[in-house]
């Protein structure tokens, strides 16, 4: 399962009815004077950020979205309908940009946010409206104005709750495949991850996060080397980081410093990323003696100068697992109800308008 975090859609909002050249025409009434109606404006194009939405997959395949033109103006002084506004749900934290100028137009932050992505135009005047003292016969009338139209890019930042950081080979792979139901490929060499992967991890029967392994950062990831660098902008909504440390590394290295080189890599790629819940997972227990584990995770937590929980797993034993991820769920949860109002009402249905 990799991430649908981009898609281009094209947008475009209902064009203006045109107004209408119509006179009365009644018995006993030789002058009845013009009483051609203006048209309705054309469907407006809004976006709306919806929580119950964690992906962009379904503007991979409804890439176009027009609304509804104006009807056009009518005798008897009658103007034409409004045409049908159109309203696109987005996940929360997507950023909308104008494709073809890459300009920002706008990023939904919060539950419930809408915004006009593509205006309506505005419908045409129809001859009552040139009435005069010298021209009480007019002909005029205008055509409506064209709706706006645009090609969009949509980006979402965040597709998982948590997120995973590691050295390439910490385990992150086995984890997620431990714990979730994502079959990422795994082997015993570095960089065998070469895209993300997310995981759905089933707490309870209606409980679970979905859970991101990202390609294995190394030093210098911040300035390019490496995979890990593309995917970093990924973690920056995550409510939480686990940062996987192998804790017995197979070649001799330390795991002090491999730890430390991530975190500096993190810093440097963006300082509110390094400011994110960071909880430290020391994995491979297994592969330490029974009677030497307590004093090595005592040393690493010393000597790595960590404040934050310290759990200690086994992704290949599922050791340790099933405490973590009832403890990340517990974290998850309390901060979407800080996050969230209790109840999310789609402000199409609130009877607040949208301008």
């Amino acid at each position: 399962m990799k991430f649908v975090d981009e898609a281009y859609i094209d947008v475009a909002a209902g064009d203006g009815g045109a107004g209408c050249v119509s006179f009365r025409h009644e018995k006993y009434k030789e002058f009845g004077g013009p009483n051609g109606g203006d048209g309705g404006r054309g469907g407006h194009v809004f976006a709306v950020a919806d929580p119950n939405l964690n992906t962009l997959v379904d503007f991979r395949y409804s890439r176009r979205h027009h609304a509804r033109n104006g009807q056009h103006g009518m005798g008897s002084d009658m103007f034409g309908a409004a045409g049908d506004d159109i309203t696109l749900k987005m996940p929360v934290g997507t950023i909308i940009t104008d494709a073809e100028t890459g300009e920002v137009l706008h990023e939904l932050l919060k539950p419930g946010e809408i915004i006009t992505i593509a205006k309506g135009g505005d419908g045409g005047f129809g001859n009552m409206r040139f009435k005069s003292a010298i021209n009480r016969a007019p002909r005029q009338k205008t055509p409506g104005w064209p709706g706006e139209g645009r090609k969009l890019k949509l980006e979402l930042k965040v597709l998982a709750d948590v997120g995973l950081l590691g050295m390439p080979n910490a385990g992150k792979s086995t984890f997620i495949t431990a714990v979730s139901n994502a079959r990422p490929r795994i082997a015993d060499y570095p960089f065998t991850t070469l895209h993300p992967n997310l995981g759905v991890v089933r707490v309870a029967p209606e409980q679970s996060f979905v859970v991101a392994d990202l390609p294995g950062l190394i030093e210098g990831a911040s300035e390019g080397a490496g995979l890990g660098h593309l995917f970093l902008r990924h973690l920056q909504r995550t409510r939480l980081l686990l940062h996987i440390v192998d804790i017995a590394p197979f070649d001799g290295a330390d795991p002090v410093a491999q730890a430390k080189a991530i975190v500096g890599e993190l810093k440097k790629y963006d300082a509110a990323l390094y400011e994110k819940p960071r909880w430290l997972v020391l994995n491979k227990v297994d592969m330490v003696p029974a009677d030497e584990r307590e004093a090595r995770v005592k040393d690493f937590v010393k000597r790595f100068k960590h404040k934050g929980p310290v759990f200690e797993i086994s992704a290949l034993t599922r050791e340790g697992c099933e405490s973590l991820i009832k403890a990340v769920y517990k974290h998850i949860k309390s901060q979407q109800v800080a996050e969230q109002p209790a109840t999310y009402i789609d402000p199409r249905f609130s009877g607040d308008a949208a301008e």
